[in-house]
């Protein structure tokens, strides 16, 4: 069952943001995740809550999402990830 990471990032400093972005991508890709959405135009239809930068990404499983964010790699970038946005950040299992 596939395994998904939405991520919602407030942008803070947009160049080191931009920084982080060139370095988490191909550690997703080396997990085997998959880019469904990376930030693109966002329409809040229903509710109170206001995102800001959606990504989604798709992985075969839960486990390999969880492989991904308790990696070394991902870990490693989590300061960088933080000092230009605020973020949040959840695993969602596929039907």
């Amino acid at each position: 069952m596939a395994g998904y990471l939405i991520v919602d990032n407030e942008i803070t400093d947009q160049d080191l943001f931009a920084e982080y972005v060139s370095k988490i991508v191909g550690v997703i890709e080396s997990h085997g995740g998959r880019y469904l959405v990376r930030g693109g135009a966002t329409e809040v239809v229903e509710g109170e809550r206001t995102p800001h930068r959606v990504v989604v990404v798709e992985f075969e499983s839960t486990e390999r999402v969880q492989g991904l964010v308790n990696s070394p790699e991902y870990l490693e970038l989590a300061d960088l990830r933080s000092r230009s946005s605020i973020t949040t950040t959840f695993i969602v299992e596929g039907v």
